[in-house]
């Protein structure tokens, strides 16, 4: 019986897969007026294990999951287990300011990591997820009754896409059963393209088109630590923290603008600018986090994360900037985190769902810039569920992300979003010696 229903969760799963494939509205990464600003729209770290734990995972000790939020976390696993992890990512969001409304959703792989032991009490991992994405597309129309009795109708024209993506590898080792050391490197790459158009209905102005293609690159280090105290019983107790170092950012910015009439393009700007002689810099990030498990029945766990943008200087770097009426700049970045996970009863033979992970999650987040002087805040809900598929540690966690992104006063974009995610945990064990009998 419990075999049919692993093949018949299988079945569905693939199936939301292939509508929400079908579903899915243009190719961003993710979707946001904000992602406007500097190298947009920073993603929400964590496999699906994380995501549905409210993003928690600093002090996360789970030997069923790659928990890759930080490297100490890597000797949390059974000896000579190889492990992997696949994700997916579909998000609806509703967009409000003043009377407009507006809505989108996207759909995008988050992640893959594999993981596998090196040496005794030791461990390494290597992976690739988005850690920033730049997804815009609106416009407007010029009202100012001087301005276009003189021209005519003017409409401007603004989009953006692109993602910025990390590649790391990692290593974690246990020392006295108790204090686990991590390291990783991460290497940032990816591609931004930000457009603005003016076009006039009155053909004997010339229509201007400008943007900037960026090129991004960087290179840093993570270290992370956690300490296991036993309490009493199977109840235990973990202490984490994570350190990212601040970087410069690499690459090349370039920056155009075109006048047009009829078939005659003239160039009025055209310039290629090296970034790391910009002074542009990645923000550091530092964490901490305290977890309490009870065997392997429940679990629950807190983090606070900082990060401090203010001297990346993306508030002043054409192609990053934003100039207009609006005006973004750069802040330092919090996050407050919680969840909460539960198992009834994993060894259960009869009833499938007494075996399943159930889990909730908050958390409150700040970005890493202001709107007009403003905080742009965001407060959400996690809930998720892991399904256990086969045998060993194999599994498929579902997870939904609800949540809300500023709000409706001074005159700025709120944003109401249900996320959805898909991870596949992958899990066998290596070197075993065959015994014939």
């Amino acid at each position: 019986m419990i075999r049919k229903i692993e093949k018949v969760i299988i079945l569905a799963v693939f199936l939301v897969i292939s509508i929400c494939v079908s579903a899915q509205d243009g190719t961003y990464g993710a979707y946001s007026p904000y992602s406007i600003f500097g190298i947009g729209d920073i993603s929400k770290e964590g496999t699906a294990y994380n995501k549905s734990m409210g993003g928690t995972g600093i002090a996360g000790r789970n030997k069923r999951f790659i928990n890759y939020l930080n490297p100490a976390a890597l000797t949390a696993r059974d000896s000579l287990s190889f492990m992997a992890d696949f994700g997916l990512v579909q998000n609806n969001t509703l967009f409000r300011q003043n009377d407009l409304k507006s809505g989108h959703n996207t759909f995008n792989i988050y992640d893959f990591i594999l993981s596998f032991p090196i040496y005794r009490s030791s461990a390494f991992m290597v992976g690739i997820t988005p850690y920033s994405d730049v997804g815009y597309d609106f416009s407007s129309v010029e009202t100012d009754p001087e301005i276009i009795g003189d021209t005519g109708n003017i409409e401007y024209d603004s989009f953006g896409t692109g993602s910025v993506y990390q590649a790391f590898v990692g290593a974690g080792v246990t020392f006295w059963k108790k204090l686990s050391l991590g390291a990783e490197m991460i290497y940032y790459f990816g591609n931004l393209d930000k457009v603005t158009n003016m076009d006039y209905a009155n053909s004997s102005y010339r229509s201007l088109n400008s943007g900037s293609e960026l090129t991004v690159r960087g290179l840093t280090g993570k270290f992370g630590l956690q300490y296991e105290q036993k309490l009493g019983g199977d109840v235990s107790m973990v202490v984490g923290a994570t350190y990212k170092l601040g970087s410069n950012m690499k690459g090349y910015a370039t920056n155009y603008r075109y006048a047009t009439q009829s078939s005659v393009v003239d160039t009025l700007k055209h310039n290629v600018d090296t970034l790391s002689a910009s002074g542009l810099k990645f923000g550091d990030e530092i964490g901490i986090g305290i977890s309490v498990r009870g065997g392997d029945k429940w679990n629950a766990e807190f983090n606070y994360v900082r990060s401090d943008w203010r001297n990346s200087g993306l508030d002043k770097a054409a192609g990053f900037a934003v100039s207009g009426k609006s005006v973004f700049s750069t802040t330092v970045s919090q996050s407050f985190r919680a969840g909460f996970e539960y198992v009834p009863n994993r060894n259960d033979i009869r009833y499938y769902m007494r075996r399943c992970t159930y889990r909730v999650g908050a958390y409150y987040d700040r970005a890493y810039y202001k709107l007009d002087g403003n905080n742009v805040n965001s407060v959400g809900v996690t809930f998720g569920l892991t399904l256990p598929i086969y045998r060993y540690y194999n599994g498929i966690t579902l997870g939904v992300d609800i949540g809300q992104r500023a709000s409706r006063r001074n005159d700025m974009i709120r944003e109401r979003y249900a996320m959805f995610v898909i991870g596949f945990n992958i899990h066998d064990i290596w070197f075993q010696k065959v015994q014939y009998h």
